[in-house]
C-alpha cells in the first residue's frame, strides 16, 4: 500500500499550473482532428463520446484534471502533447469513459484535445492480477522505472481519439502533434 501512496504523492507533486485557455471548436479544429465516423464502435469512438466536453480545457480542469509537466516530445517522430491528469482516477482500475489523462496540443494560445492516456500503477495492477491490463481489446504497455517522469512502473495506453495518428490510433508518439506552440 505504501507504493500506491508514494505513486499518488508523486503524481500530486508533479501536477503544476492549471491555467485555463478557451478551447476553439471551429470547423477548422474538426478538420484538423481528422475523419471519424459517427457509427464507429471502436475504442477511439467510445473515448470521443466520453471526452467530448473536455475539448474545452476549462471543463477538464473543473472535472479534476490538472496539468502534469510540460509538453512531451520524445525520441520518436512527433510528440504526445501536454498531459492533464486526474489523480483520483489513477487507482488501478480502467474505465473507457474515465481516462486518467487528457492530452492537449497548444497552438496559437489555444489548447486542443488530441487524445487520452489510460494509466494504472504497475504495483497496484500486479497485486490484483497476473494478466497484463487490457482495455477494450487493447493491451496497455509497461513503462518501467526509472523513467523520464520519475514515477514507479506503470501501464499505459494512448488513444488518439481527437487527432489522427498515421502510425496508429494506439501508438505513443504522434507525428501530427507538436510541442512548438507550447506556452
Amino acid at each position: 500500500m505504501s507504493r500506491t501512496i508514494a505513486f499518488a504523492a508523486l503524481i500530486a507533486l508533479a501536477l503544476t499550473t492549471t491555467a485555463t485557455v478557451p478551447a476553439a471548436q471551429s470547423a477548422r479544429d474538426t478538420a484538423e482532428h481528422g475523419p471519424h465516423g459517427a457509427n464507429d464502435a471502436s475504442l477511439a469512438a467510445r473515448v470521443r463520446e466520453a471526452t467530448a466536453d473536455f475539448r474545452d480545457i476549462n471543463q477538464a480542469v473543473a472535472a479534476g484534471y490538472a496539468r502534469f509537466g510540460g509538453c512531451v516530445s520524445g525520441p520518436e517522430v512527433g510528440a504526445m502533447g501536454v498531459h492533464y491528469v486526474n489523480n483520483a482516477l489513477v487507482d488501478g482500475t480502467l474505465d473507457v469513459t474515465r481516462p486518467e489523462a487528457l492530452i492537449y496540443e497548444y497552438r496559437n494560445g489555444t489548447a486542443r484535445l488530441v487524445g487520452v492516456e489510460f494509466i494504472t500503477p504497475a504495483p497496484v495492477w500486479d497485486a490484483q492480477s497476473t494478466d497484463v491490463p487490457v482495455l477494450a481489446g487493447q493491451h496497455l504497455q509497461f513503462v518501467g522505472a526509472p523513467n523520464r517522469y520519475r514515477l514507479p512502473g506503470l501501464y499505459e495506453l494512448h488513444v488518439w481519439a481527437w487527432r489522427d495518428n498515421p502510425n496508429g490510433t494506439y501508438v505513443d508518439w504522434n507525428p501530427k502533434v507538436s510541442c512548438d506552440g507550447e506556452e
